[in-house]
């Protein structure tokens, strides 16, 4: 059975996956930033650490930005 192409859903859907992805890389840069200096020595903890950490913070506020772009459908 044949069904038709919903393009609301779609969009949705390709919403909420690109909004993962960069929720992912944020969770990648945050464990670099801060397990990275922990795992070799917390001497070694820099500046760049806090960048990679605060890049990673960002990204994770811009992916819930990206899913406030979800389309509600519209009842006429």
């Amino acid at each position: 059975m044949l069904t038709a192409r919903d393009p609301l859903a779609a969009n949705n859907e390709r919403v909420k996956l690109f909004a993962s992805f960069v929720n992912a890389v944020a969770l990648g840069l945050i464990g670099f930033a801060i397990l990275r200096p922990l795992v070799e020595d917390i001497a070694n903890a820099s500046l760049s650490a806090l960048w990679w950490g605060l890049t990673g913070l960002a990204l994770h506020g811009f992916s819930h930005y990206i899913l406030g772009l979800i389309r509600k459908e519209v009842k006429e």
